[in-house]
């Protein structure tokens, strides 16, 4: 008998033609262990913390930190860290939900090459699906952010830059090169929509590829040397884990900032410091 090393999530039980994989009761699992982890610590709060709500109020500092780091501003910080520690969370609970030895816990069926084993529990992380579902929320989360942020018609004009083109009837007297500029702002614009979607393929595919492999990893390990052996390489797993739940959250972080950006009015500050330097010297000079 084999275990099944696929790159799709095997399904475990039918509900009507709805089927129930692996990956998925793994990420169910995850929403049940978040959400009575946030009651547990919602009714134990205390003025003199209890161990378990010591070691989250240390963690939670250190993330808020962090993310002050990408927003440059606790205010920003506050509003998008929401949203990044839960999915910090999901992903990194969902990574290690998938390589812990929970024992022999399955199904077992009859495939091609006899008896195969299929597992319970498949981290969510390790399934296609359920990364590219997380890069579209962070991306499209990223610009309703955006839209809350700097309004709908700036967030339009990011990809669709309109305003450029028009200024090609408004300022060609003064600036003729805005003719052959303005076309070219419109059409960065558009080449933003394309990298909205590399976006989603990159963080997606990243997350996917490392927990995956990962897995596949751990497996061919412990089928060649079953005691000992794999221990190092389930710490090292552990660790990666953590990383890329980092590297997910951080970006989206990064991503929401971005969103959150106007950067018409960085260009007309940059403008009047412009004016305003060559008036200072003007007049020095």
């Amino acid at each position: 008998m084999e275990e099944n090393i696929t790159l799709y999530a095997e399904p475990i039980f039918h509900y009507g033609n709805f089927n129930v994989t692996n990956a998925l009761l793994t990420s169910w699992l995850v929403v049940i262990i978040l959400i009575i982890l946030s009651f547990v610590l919602r009714f134990k709060l205390a003025e003199i913390p209890g161990k378990l709500q010591n070691i989250f109020e240390i963690i939670i500092d250190n993330a808020l930190q962090l993310c002050d780091q990408v927003t440059n501003s606790r205010a920003l910080s506050i509003k998008i860290f929401p949203i990044a520690i839960s999915v910090f969370f999901f992903i990194l609970i969902n990574n290690w939900l998938g390589i812990f030895p929970l024992g022999g816990f399955g199904i077992i069926e009859k495939g091609e090459h006899g008896l195969a084993f299929i597992p319970f529990l498949r981290s969510g992380t390790a399934d296609i699906n359920t990364t590219i579902a997380l890069a579209v929320m962070a991306v499209l989360g990223a610009n309703i952010f955006g839209i809350f942020s700097i309004g709908l018609w700036k967030t339009f004009n990011k990809y669709v830059n309109l305003k450029a083109l028009g200024e090609i009837f408004t300022k060609v007297r003064h600036e003729p090169t805005v003719i052959i500029v303005a076309p070219i702002t419109f059409f960065v614009g558009l080449i933003e929509i394309v990298g909205e979607f590399a976006k989603i393929a990159s963080l997606s595919f990243r997350l996917f590829g490392n927990v995956f492999a990962g897995e596949v990893l751990l497996v061919s390990m412990a089928a060649i040397v079953a005691y000992i052996v794999p221990i190092p390489f389930l710490f090292l797993e552990l660790l990666v884990g953590v990383i890329q739940a980092l590297i997910f959250s951080i970006l989206l972080v990064v991503y929401f900032t971005i969103s959150s950006i106007d950067h018409e009015d960085e260009e007309h500050e940059e403008e009047n410091e412009h004016n305003l330097k060559r008036t200072v010297l003007g007049k020095v000079s």
